[in-house]
């Protein structure tokens, strides 16, 4: 008997493991494209703060939530600023003693770029971070 006749064996079906990992993918890829901007979809709070963070820095401009009553979709203005983005995958507990090590290994230079945490006191840089002296787990960086 075919067992693909039976319907044992089932088309497998990606699912989505990262969606702040495929939100900074998209950027940088339309980024590297020379993209004017670019729309991210799913969004989740995660995503918008990460975001908030890159635009006070001034390294996008700014974005705009579109809700579709489902996950959301927001589209990003890009300025051209940006060289690279990540997602630092699992989010690593970071104290504040070890951020300079974190920042010494993600950043190219200790002039420009930035490594996104989640503390206690929300999603933020480690400048800002180090400012409050707290630790955290970290999220992601950009430069």
């Amino acid at each position: 008997i075919n067992a693909e006749y039976m319907g044992l064996f089932r088309s497998a079906k990606m699912v989505r493991m990262s969606s702040l990992n495929d939100c900074l993918k998209a950027l940088y890829n339309a980024e590297k494209r020379g993209k004017r901007q670019v729309l991210i979809r799913p969004c989740s709070k995660v995503i918008l703060k990460f975001l908030q963070v890159m635009m006070k820095h001034e390294y996008i401009g700014e974005f705009e939530v579109v809700d579709d009553r489902r996950a959301g979709k927001v589209v990003v203005m890009l300025n051209g600023r940006l060289n690279k983005c990540g997602v630092i995958s699992p989010r690593f507990d970071v104290p504040v003693e070890k951020l300079e090590k974190w920042t010494r290994n993600l950043l190219p230079s200790r002039q420009f770029g930035f490594v996104v945490l989640t503390t206690s006191y929300g999603i933020m840089d480690h400048e800002e971070a180090r400012r409050k002296h707290t630790g955290g787990k970290i999220l992601g960086f950009f430069y």
